[in-house]
Formats: structure tokens, sequence, C-alpha cells
């Protein structure tokens, strides 16, 4: 899975603040295999870690 927040509908607003990856890694682009998704997953689901907040954006269709 690749995690690039330059690719989140919610980049810049406050879900951010509240996002793993920004909890965790900041907001350099991250690749994690499915072990490591599965992971990030369960630590939020423990409530370890917040949960990935991202939402892919379609640069292409997107207007101006």
């Amino acid at each position: 899975m690749l995690i690039d927040c330059g690719q989140c509908a919610m980049q810049h607003t406050s879900a951010c603040d509240d996002c793993v990856v920004t909890f965790l890694l900041g907001t350099k682009p991250v690749e994690l295999s499915d072990a490591q998704s599965d992971a990030v997953s369960n630590l939020a689901s423990a409530g370890l870690v917040p949960h990935l907040r991202l939402i892919p954006v379609d640069r292409e269709k997107r207007v101006s």
C-alpha cells in the first residue's frame, strides 16, 4: 500500500492531525507491505495510534 499525503483529499485539513501517517511518519510518501498495513490497522483498532485518514484523490478528474 502506497500512502502519499500529496494524493490525499484531506491534505492540509484537521484530518492530518489525527492520521496515523502524520502521527508516526510525517508527510513523506511511504509504502507499507500487507503485514505492515495490518499491523498499523491493529494498532489503530486497539487505540494505540490514530486510524489512517487517507482519502485518495484522482488528480485527473479534479476541477481547478
